[in-house]
């Protein structure tokens, strides 16, 4: 007997969502600059890497090249704006900080600025450049990593459910919000009246 299958056909895209809303600080000489980047994410656990996935007739492209270094960062539904804005105006135009009222400070490892704002901050030095099609690919390591303080709680804890994280789908943006389990949550043994055993 054939099986039905309702599914509607697509063409090939990238619908893989949803994808983070990240804001990416390029330092070149003196120039400083932000760029939001959808295509990005975690490629290795050790040594910790990272990649960027940018468009060559960017303003940071040829800051990326030659800087070889960057600083990827998460974003909050409060700079949802900035976001969105750093994505549709040139750096080659405008100085996106002043605009978008946000605040470079020195980072630790890479000589690209550290957006004050934003609650996490992945410092990275580019591997290898991957030319794919449309983007290439920053393949890179992860040298350093900074938070906000109030992101930690009594313990030292990083408590990323803290920050209001953003994401990206399809052309929109969206908060992330509702706790639904931790990793291994499936696993857990319970006791019998529901309670989860340690």
């Amino acid at each position: 007997m054939e099986e039905k299958n309702e599914r509607i056909l697509l063409q090939p895209s990238t619908l893989l969502a949803p994808a983070p809303a990240a804001l990416v600080s390029v330092r070149c000489g003196e120039e400083e600059n932000l760029l939001t980047v959808a295509w990005c994410g975690i490629v290795n656990s050790h040594p910790p890497m990272t990649y960027i996935s940018v468009r060559p007739e960017r303003h940071s492209y040829p800051m990326l090249k030659e800087s070889r270094e960057f600083v990827l960062h998460l974003t909050t539904a409060a700079l949802c704006r900035a976001v969105d804005y750093c994505g549709i105006y040139t750096g080659a135009k405008v100085n996106k900080f002043e605009k978008c009222g946000l605040h470079p400070i020195p980072s630790r490892a890479v000589a690209a600025p550290t957006l004050e704002e934003a609650p996490l901050a992945l410092e990275c030095r580019v591997r290898e450049i991957l030319p794919l099609g449309s983007h290439d690919m920053f393949l890179s390591d992860i040298v350093s990593v900074t938070a906000r303080p109030e992101l930690f709680d009594e313990r030292g804890r990083l408590c990323l459910e803290r920050a209001g994280l953003c994401a990206y789908a399809h052309g929109e943006y969206y908060a992330l919000g509702k706790f639904l389990g931790k990793f291994g949550f499936s696993a857990a043994r319970r006791g019998k009246k529901g309670e989860k055993k340690k």
